[in-house]
């Protein structure tokens, strides 16, 4: 029976399904059929594999050939399939050992001379067949270099059909393999520095404090006073990534359509301009939804500069993956689920002039005109940033004094120190930071003597505070108590915590 089969993965989202791709040779007239729910660029491979297989050197017969990409109510989108096809057809029509098809996922797309071409979601397509229990995986050479993260498979990279027909038994002289030149992942660095920065004393303790538990800031000033440039500095003192963290963001840019060469060592940082669309900054697109900024800033840091600037529906759009650390796409075809579990920074002016606090120039904003501005950042967003700073213009007495700010590297090591404390309290919880406990987990395991919590309990009951922002506070809080080597804040901590989100208790 000419029959034969092969793997591949279907991508949607982060997420892979396995697919079973069947190929038939019968003796009816000459075609080449393709089912299973196929999309325009998957019925296209058709001519892209017989071009292909012909200009290899490995002909295929004149008769019909159907395959079928299993299970057909599964959409199949995009041009990674070329190549399973190609082996399931060419292990139908004798020419490669059929046995071993099944054994291995291949991935790749197909040109017409036989070369193939590197695709989108390399490193989610790894981990979706590591899930499968499928430990050999053909890839594009040009992919190999981003395949080799995933761990625990045999990857193999070809640059050519007839090489890759060659590996699984044709008998034929394959292409020469080319040179790996400049394929090796390489570790991003930063060289902004705190160090940079004059003055604002309070705004750096401040930052350092949200970079021990993953906190949400704002900043509100006036031009000029430093808050671009302290935001820009954030990710430079955060803890590196994990090997986990950064495969994890790989495979995110990854199906984005970002180049992958290289190893992320540092958080990301995403800084949008205020015109970014509602698809651009949550994801989505067509039936294949993509991840957005938020998703592309996951283990690190979103800026939103000139945050009032920003679209309603953009900002409010913030507000769920704030609370759950994922976004959730709905298409007909499904949904596609994207870790977004970001840290929020936002810069504001206190008025459109951007005079009314802290620059000593005269406002020139009505009342009415300021209140608007202000409003833009909504009461339930404001409610879920943790720290909420205002800064002041820098004067020539701060610019000529010989006290310097500390360096990144300086407070980079504060903070990793801190965060060792926190990650060993959290080790049985699955929770990473001081931002991501649950409020109930807090109130209740890590609960504080109520002669430190006094003044917090007398705001809540006097509803000049929300039972969220209560939770908030007392992250910040255990955040400020690992900074200072504590083993649980005590009324300091919860006080300097109150401060800073900017409450008035």
């Amino acid at each position: 029976m000419a029959l034969a089969k092969s793997l591949s993965i279907s991508l949607f989202g982060l997420a892979g399904r396995l697919i079973e791709i069947e190929a038939d040779i019968s003796s009816n007239l000459p075609a080449f059929v393709l089912v299973g729910l196929p999309d325009a660029s998957v019925n296209e491979s058709a001519a892209r594999v017989r071009a292909a297989t012909t200009n290899s050197k490995l002909n295929l017969p004149g008769r019909r050939i159907t395959v079928n990409l299993s299970p057909a109510s599964v959409p199949k989108q995009g041009s990674g399939f070329d190549l399973a096809i190609a082996m399931a057809v060419l292990g139908a029509s004798g020419l490669v050992n059929k046995s071993r098809l099944t054994k291995t996922v291949f991935l790749g797309e197909l040109a017409l001379d036989g070369s193939i071409k590197p695709i989108a979601g390399i490193l989610a397509a790894l981990i979706a067949s590591r899930a499968f229990s499928i430990d050999q995986v053909v890839v594009p050479l040009a992919n190999l270099a981003e395949a080799k993260l995933v761990s625990g498979l045999n990857i193999l990279g070809f640059d050519h059909l007839s090489q890759v027909a060659s590996a699984f038994g044709a008998e034929i002289a394959p292409q020469p393999l080319r040179d790996m030149v400049s394929n090796e992942l390489q570790q991003e660095a930063s060289n902004l520095c705190f160090s940079d920065v004059v003055g604002q004393p309070d705004a750096i303790e401040a930052l350092t404090v949200a970079a021990v538990g993953g906190h949400n800031v704002l900043m509100y000033g006036p031009p000029g006073a430093g808050k671009t440039m302290l935001a820009s500095r954030l990710p430079g003192i955060l803890p590196p990534l994990t090997e986990e963290e950064a495969i994890e963001l790989c495979a995110i840019r990854s199906v984005a359509k970002i180049d992958v060469d290289r190893l992320p060592a540092t958080a990301p940082f995403q800084a949008p301009h205020h015109t970014a669309s509602l698809v651009s900054m949550v994801g989505g697109g067509g039936s294949q939804p993509r991840p957005g900024l938020i998703s592309l800033a996951h283990n690190g840091v979103l800026f939103l500069d000139e945050a009032p600037e920003f679209h309603s529906s953009v900002l409010e759009s913030l507000r769920q993956p704030l609370e759950s650390g994922m976004i959730t796409i709905s298409r007909a075809a499904g949904q596609a689920k994207f870790p977004a579990r970001f840290q929020l920074v936002l810069a504001a002016n206190p008025c459109p002039c951007g005079h009314a606090v802290g620059s000593g120039k005269v406002c020139v904003c009505s009342a009415t005109a300021r209140l608007r501005y202000q409003n833009r950042i909504s009461g339930p967003l404001s409610d879920r940033l943790d720290l909420r700073m205002e800064l002041s213009s820098v004067n020539a007495a701060l610019v000529n004094s010989e006290i310097k700010s500390p360096t990144s590297s300086a407070l980079r090591s504060v903070v990793t120190s801190a965060r060792e404390v926190s990650t060993s309290r959290l080790s049985k919880t699955g929770w990473r930071t001081n931002s991501q406990v649950p409020g109930s987990y807090l109130r209740r395991e890590l609960r504080l003597p109520k002669q430190v919590t006094a003044q917090l309990d007398s705001a809540l009951d006097r509803n000049l505070i929300s039972m969220r922002g209560y939770d908030r506070c007392l992250r910040v809080a255990w955040s400020i108590s690992d900074l200072n080597g504590s083993t649980s804040p005590n009324k300091d901590d919860l006080a300097l915590a109150v401060f800073l989100r900017g409450n008035e208790l």
